[in-house]
């Protein structure tokens, strides 16, 4: 089977040359454009997941052997989670090969986090069921990368830790509220002000609400915490 120039530029980019191609093409397909005979990734999806699970806990537990469950499952969630996927996504321009119905494309599938964080998920399946479990681990500990060794700096999340910082000082939960959104519908950019009962605010901006309200959070948590020091 002969990839297009825009897939074989992507199999470049993800560092895995396909002896089944037919599997890469099925990573790619999104249910909206999927028929009998061309299988959306959904499966796929399903079993990278695990093997993403596999491989990153895995790697947790070696990198930090005194850690506890306890500081072991927080960082697993954010490596895992599905806006890390679409980060690591974006990271290959997978978007850009993504195959989509007419309908996805209008609103903005390429850009969607759900559809990127799946459809890396399906990617790791397709390289594990390709080449083996030696190979997919080799692909997300290099495409994963710094994140597993700055996880646990990360690995806090930031509207719980300010809102607890929050409270042991008497105050109550912060607000978030929505400054601004610019753009098409489609591909939307919010701005969000978390701000506590005090007065002290902190503004970001990103192109889901909930990572707008995160990154306010998390800046105005540092801030707190440095004024604390």
């Amino acid at each position: 089977m002969k990839l297009s120039a825009d897939i074989q530029a992507f199999q470049a980019r993800l560092g895995h040359s396909f002896a089944q191609p037919a599997l890469l093409l099925r990573a790619l397909t999104h249910a909206s454009i999927a028929t009998p005979a061309r299988p959306d990734n959904q499966r796929l999806e399903f079993l990278g997941d695990r093997v993403l699970g596999l491989v990153l806990a895995e790697t947790l537990l070696a990198a930090d052997t005194a850690a506890t469950e306890g500081q072991l499952a927080p960082r697993f969630n954010a490596l895992v989670r599905k806006e890390t996927c679409a980060d690591v996504a974006r990271q290959i321009g997978l978007g850009e090969v993504l195959k989509l119905g007419r309908s996805e494309m209008m609103t903005g599938g390429r850009r969607k986090e759900a559809l990127l964080g799946d459809a890396m998920e399906a990617v790791i399946a397709a390289v594990y069921q390709d080449a083996g479990f030696g190979a997919a681990r080799a692909l997300v500990l290099r495409l994963w990368g710094a994140r597993v060794d700055l996880v646990a700096d990360d690995a806090r999340d930031a509207k719980t830790s300010l809102q607890e910082w929050a409270q042991a000082r008497g105050l109550p939960p912060p607000d978030y509220v929505e400054v601004a959104r610019q753009g098409p519908d489609h591909a939307p950019l919010f701005t969000i002000e978390a701000r506590l009962a005090t007065g002290q605010a902190e503004v970001a901006q990103a192109g889901a609400k909930r990572a707008a309200e995160q990154a306010a959070a998390k800046a105005l948590l540092e801030r707190m915490e440095q004024a604390d020091d």
